[in-house]
């Protein structure tokens, strides 16, 4: 059998990340995934300078050959209502493609990467685990997304969780669809359903476009992503046919979740916890840092992956994302009204003061919650 210190199901961002902080700690560290990178992912796609300053990324290097895409501003508002223009006067996000970027971080991680090869049996043997019945190792982390199997072992089952239903396409636009496209690279445009439920957005990133729109409420996803695109034409923001259908995909918020993120010799991390922000949904970032956080508990560990020894891992993603279920403004929404919640997204959004100080700063980008330091 092949053997590791340390086992990652997933090799998106959460999983990769994780792995270069232990390989950094000395930890010999070994990633599986079903897929082959790189891989087709469907995601908006943007990353803070908080990300780039904890994965220590050098954008000039990772300009040369990937789509990096400055982001100095942001259009907000309701669908169909007044749109709000907010500038920074400077990069505060950068968009990426999930397939260029997933890639650049696996290659990265400096782990040993098995693709093509998907969680099929997981078993306990004498205080370690056997893997497909090939791979041992003293620890599994699970990173493998909402469905992710390491997830299903701890207790999860995704049929019974609230979660957030997404659709979206990217695709390279063509030389006269590029004419068609009034949404400037810079400024991503994003716009809120009436009932405050979701969002949809339509992002620029150099030649490459990405629309999608995700909801709380999966049964009526696909009449909100049709009004969207039928706005997106209206407002010619696109003014040609979509190439091709929208992708789906779902995801766990955090303020939603009671997974069980650590347990004898296993953790959970990225959206395999649940861990997207409650507001935006955006979970690179979370599981970014959740996979920094995990290494850094595995590395303290020194072996001893016990419950008891992992236990501060949980404590980790409380003090860093709060209480699980405690979101303050989430739990309000859930109490109000839809008539009143409607009538206070149609007077917030119109605000640019709050357009930029609440709902970009803190729910999207999060200016306010400085980088990770170990």
């Amino acid at each position: 059998m092949d053997a590791c210190d340390a086992l990652i199901v997933g090799a998106g961002p959460a999983g990769s990340a994780c792995a270069w902080s232990l390989r950094r700690a000395g930890i010999d560290t070994t990633i599986i995934d079903k897929r082959t990178f790189p891989r087709d992912k469907v995601c908006g796609g943007w990353i803070t300078p908080a990300v780039i300053e904890e994965l220590e990324i050098d954008t000039a290097e990772y300009g040369k050959g990937h789509v990096l895409q400055p982001l100095s501003g942001f259009r907000t508002g309701r669908i169909g209502g007044p749109e709000v223009q907010t500038s920074y006067g400077k990069p505060v996000s950068y968009g990426i493609r999930r397939c260029e970027f997933d890639a650049y971080l696996l290659r990265r991680s400096g782990a040993r990467v098995l693709q093509n090869t998907p969680l099929n049996q997981l078993e306990r043997v004498d205080g370690g685990w056997v893997v497909n019945g090939e791979i041992t190792a003293r620890i599994v982390i699970g990173a493998g997304g909402h469905f992710c199997p390491v997830a299903r072992h701890l207790g999860a089952d995704a049929r019974k969780e609230t979660a957030v239903a997404a659709q979206e396409i990217e695709f390279e636009m063509t030389p006269e669809q590029r004419r068609g496209c009034g949404v400037e690279g810079e400024v991503p445009e994003l716009f809120f359903c009436a009932d405050m439920k979701g969002y949809g957005w339509c992002f620029r990133k150099q030649n490459f476009l990405n629309i999608g729109l995700g909801r709380l409420d999966p049964h009526g996803l696909p009449r909100h992503v049709a009004e969207f695109v039928k706005f997106l034409r209206q407002t010619n923001k696109v003014t040609f046919d979509l190439p091709g259908p929208m992708i789906g995909h779902a995801y766990l918020l955090y303020s939603k979740t009671n997974r069980n993120v650590a347990g004898d010799g296993v953790l959970l991390i990225g959206d395999a916890a649940g861990l997207a922000y409650s507001q935006s949904g955006e979970g690179i970032r979370p599981a970014i840092e959740s996979g920094l956080l995990a290494a850094k508990v595995i590395a303290a560990a020194a072996g001893q992956y016990t419950r008891e020894a992992l236990e501060p891992y949980r404590s980790a993603l409380a003090g860093r994302f709060g209480d699980s279920g405690r979101d303050v403004s989430t739990a309000i929404g859930s109490r109000l009204p839809e008539s009143w919640i409607e009538s206070l997204g149609r007077v917030l959004l119109r605000n640019g003061w709050f357009s930029r100080h609440v709902v970009l700063d803190r729910w999207f980008l999060h200016r306010n919650v400085p980088a990770l330091q170990f």
